[in-house]
Parts: structure tokens; sequence; C-alpha cells
């Protein structure tokens, strides 16, 4: 047996994630060892739970003894390419000075009304304010600002298709209530949820603003967890009523350490600006 024998015989066998051989794959490492009727070499994968990897290993067994040797003894060791390391640290927004997350405990606070009230002070002070409602389920700022009836299109920026807040005000806002009918529930999973809140983040056309406010569901869910892994908060401003369920439900919050572990609260840089 020769090596190149073994390199035509595994052009015969097919990867199933891109239909395309084994070799033009690329995934014939450079290390074929032959010894009589034994032969070993590896095969490499992109990572270890790759879900065709058993029957790979198995169908190039087969091609071997298929098309170089029936009584080949194959050895296949599997090999897998280096992933990229996560950032462990959550990324800053390269288009806004301050990201501000409006929170509460409980619904029915007043938390929208305050977000919305910030975003128009601050505009009205001259800066510019970027406004996303990530309340999923319960939309309200559309309603807050009277722009219920627009709907955002989608502009080029710079070779990309993003989506154009809708501006009132003179603040930019997104919502997923621009894109649902008001008269039915939005029942989603919390993965779908996230990756809605991530697009308004990542795939609109918000420009340089000085001051980008995330008005929060109330409570802690999925969609919390994403916007901390993907955004480096300034500041966090938590919105109860005196009652003390609202409170109970705004200290649980709060005593969890979910805040404290994501957001200072009112940094030197935001403290300038108040």
């Amino acid at each position: 047996m020769y090596p190149q024998q073994i390199i035509d015989a595994l052009r015969h066998v097919r990867y199933p994630g891109n239909g395309k051989d084994l070799i033009e794959s690329g995934m014939l490492e450079d290390d074929i060892r032959i010894s009589g009727l034994a032969v070993s070499f590896s095969l490499i994968f992109d990572k270890d739970n790759d879900p065709f990897m058993k029957s790979v290993i198995k169908a190039a067994e087969v091609a071997v003894q298929t098309y170089v040797d029936a009584n080949a003894a194959v050895t296949i060791h599997s090999k897998f390419r280096k992933q990229q390391i996560p950032e462990t640290q959550p990324r800053r927004n390269r288009d806004a000075k301050h990201i501000i997350a409006i929170h509460s405990g409980k619904g029915g606070v007043g938390k929208s009304t305050v977000a919305a009230n910030l975003a128009v002070a601050l505009a009205n002070r001259g800066y510019k304010v970027g406004l996303l409602d990530a309340d999923i389920h319960g939309p309200s700022i559309p309603k807050m600002f009277h722009t219920e009836d627009c709907r955002p299109v989608s502009i080029e920026v710079d070779g990309r298709d993003l989506i154009d807040p809708i501006e009132q005000y003179g603040v930019k806002m997104l919502s997923i209530g621009f894109f649902v009918d008001p008269a039915n529930a939005v029942v989603w999973r919390g993965g779908l949820a996230s990756n809605a809140v991530k697009q308004l983040i990542d795939d609109a056309n918000w420009g340089q603003l000085d001051y980008f406010l995330i008005d929060l569901p109330p409570g802690t869910s999925d969609i919390h967890l994403t916007l901390v892994s993907a955004l480096q908060l300034t500041g966090a401003i938590v919105v109860t009523t005196p009652q003390d369920v609202a409170l109970r439900a705004s200290e649980l919050v709060v005593t969890a350490g979910f805040w404290q572990a994501v957001a200072k609260l009112f940094e030197n840089d935001l403290k300038s600006e108040c």
C-alpha cells in the first residue's frame, strides 16, 4: 500500500456537512502511516461533537478496504480544528458613549414612562439619543411616542441592509411593536426573543449616539442575559413604586447580584452628565 492509494480511496467518501469528499474538504491530516497491511491516519473535524464523525470514520475505513486492500487493518484517529475562544468580556457598542438599562422587578410601575421621558429630556438638551424597547412581550414605547402606525424601513449603509429607526421628538427608537400586529400577543421562546433584540441592536442604523437607553422587560430573563453578553452597560436604573410587593420584587432583582455583576451604577463619566 502507498499513501496515494489511501488518498485516492478517501476521495470516494463525502462529508455530509458540505457534500465534498474528504480530500477536497481538507479533512485528511498529513500523518498517513503504513506498515504491511496496517494503515493509520487522522481525519480533522471542526468540533468534537460533530454529528457526522462516527459515520464518516466508518465510511473512510470501508473505502480503504474497498479501493486499496480488503485485508487492511485501518486505524483512524480524529482531530479537531482549534475553536475560537469566545470573548469573556462584554463588548461596548462602538456607536454609543453611554448605554443605560432601565429596569423593574415587576410590570406596571412606570419603567417605560421613565425611559421615554428620560430619552426626550436628554434629546432636548442636545444629546443624540437612541431608545430600544426590549420588552418583547409588552412593547409600549410606540404608543408613548404616538408612533404605533409607523413601520421602519431597510436602508443600505456601507454595503449592509440596516433597519432605519423611527425618530420622534429627537429620539431614535426601535421596538418589536413596530413589526407585529398590536392586536395579537407575541408568544416567543427565550432564544427567539433574544435573537430579535440582538437584531434590533446589531442590524439597525443607530449612528453615533451619546446615550443608548434600553427599556428592559420586568424581572430577569434570557433577554437580560443576552444584552449583558452583547453590551457593556454604563449604568442601570431600577424603577419601582412604594408598595410592598413592588419594592420586594425590585429588592430580589438587586440582591440577587444580577445588576451588581453587569453594571457599575453612575460611573464617573456619567456623573458629570447628570
